[in-house]
């Protein structure tokens, strides 16, 4: 049976190939950010399940820049502590979230929520 694995191998070693690039005709050195970095800037972010976005759509709740930045940096933190699956209420809001993937799974109106029990989470916030 043939080998479906993928193998990626780098071209350049990461060492040497910053040390080519943030060289400018050799008089001055320039850095931006890393490859890394903004791959974590961009894994560091919230996304939202399909059936999440139904459920805010049907249920027309709506979540501002600054509301997204309370729940990157409160799933963070939930993750530092070891959370899997989390309930996070903000905004007559609850959000179902799965803390490892960063997705949140489903959303409810603070009503709705009242009248459900939530199961399979290990944590909880409030916000």
């Amino acid at each position: 049976m043939a080998d479906t694995r993928i193998l990626f191998q780098p071209i350049m070693p990461l060492e040497n190939h910053l040390n080519a690039n943030n060289r400018n005709n050799g008089n001055t050195v320039t850095t931006g950010a890393s490859f890394a970095d903004i791959l974590a800037g961009a894994t560091q972010k919230v996304s939202f399940s399909n059936h999440a976005l139904q459920r805010m759509e049907s249920r027309n709740l709506n979540l501002t820049d600054q509301d997204l930045q309370k729940l990157d940096d409160t799933v963070a933190k939930m993750a530092q502590k070891g959370a899997k699956e989390s309930l996070i209420y903000m905004n007559d809001m609850a959000l179902v979230v799965s803390v490892p993937n960063r997705k949140v799974i489903t959303a409810m109106d603070g009503n709705s929520a009242r009248e459900n029990i939530f199961t399979n989470i290990d944590s909880a916030a409030i916000i």
